[in-house]
């Protein structure tokens, strides 16, 4: 992010020149590495409060408003667009857009020293009709990709219509798990109770992102694999050889919330009946 862009993009809705002195300073904060201080003369200080609010600045002025006028003037198709923070994805009705606007996104961001991470830019045959028009040329499974902690794949439901599954991303899991395993370890020779306790608070955080439709199955790896790192640690605890899963099974039901949908579909969200 350049800084001299940034302020511009600011400048363009805010006027008070104390709050614009105030983001300069933060720009300028400059890194703390080692001890050692060094300026910071592109980007935003890393871990600052500010730093997501001017990247969502900058963003919007570079992709959001560039993204709208190129959705209407130049595409052939339809375009729809979903960005959160600096994670995106677009999807066109035609490949010819998506190899144009690739193009042209490139060189919008070149304009304002930016550029595309290559090993997460990508182009897939999504959609519908991906699975036919694939297998029509001899080709396997349409690709998936990972968005905001899901992995999202072309699927169909019972009745053949197409539906977009998404599951949690294996290291979105493999990092949340190490998390509590580590936790766990600190909190060894805590109260049962008082670990039980924490422990369904982190289940039920992870559930409150991630109890999506078509996600049942990885929900109940992950409360299993939770049960088994909490059995670990008991037995560490206890030193005992072994402590059978019947003797621990009231404890982790209590304490280890199952998984359930919590997140249906906009249509079974916003449903609504008319009285009488």
């Amino acid at each position: 992010m350049s800084h001299e862009w940034t302020m511009k993009f600011v400048e363009h809705r805010v006027a008070d020149r104390r709050i614009l002195r105030l983001i300069q300073k933060w720009l300028k904060a400059g890194v703390s590495e080692d001890g050692q201080w060094s300026e910071t003369k592109l980007g935003t200080p890393q871990g600052a409060v500010v730093s997501p609010l001017t990247a969502n600045v900058y963003l919007h002025y570079v992709f959001d408003l560039w993204v709208e006028v190129w959705r209407k003037k130049i595409a052939k198709g339809d375009v729809i667009v979903v960005r959160y923070a600096d994670d995106l994805v677009v999807g066109f009705q035609y490949r010819t857009d998506a190899e144009r606007f690739l193009r042209e996104f490139r060189e919008r961001l070149a304009k304002f020293g930016l550029e595309l991470n290559v090993d997460k830019t990508r182009l897939t045959e999504f959609g519908r009709f991906a699975a036919r028009d694939r297998k029509r040329r001899g080709e396997g499974k349409p690709a998936t990709f990972t968005f905001l902690g899901f992995t999202h794949f072309c699927g169909q439901l019972t009745n053949g219509a197409f539906i977009v599954w998404r599951i949690t991303a294996k290291k979105r899991m493999v990092a949340k798990l190490n998390a509590i395993k580590a936790e766990l370890q600190r909190r060894k020779h805590h109260r049962t109770s008082e670990v039980g306790a924490w422990l369904r608070k982190a289940v039920l955080g992870y559930y409150q992102y991630h109890a999506v439709p078509g996600n049942s199955t990885q929900l109940r790896i992950f409360q299993r694999r939770v049960a088994w790192l909490w059995r670990s640690t008991l037995v560490r605890r206890s030193q005992r050889a072994q402590v059978r899963w019947d003797r621990l099974a009231p404890l982790l039901i209590r304490w280890i919330p199952q998984p359930r949908i919590l997140h249906p579909y906009p249509d079974a969200r916003f449903a609504a009946e008319h009285p009488g």
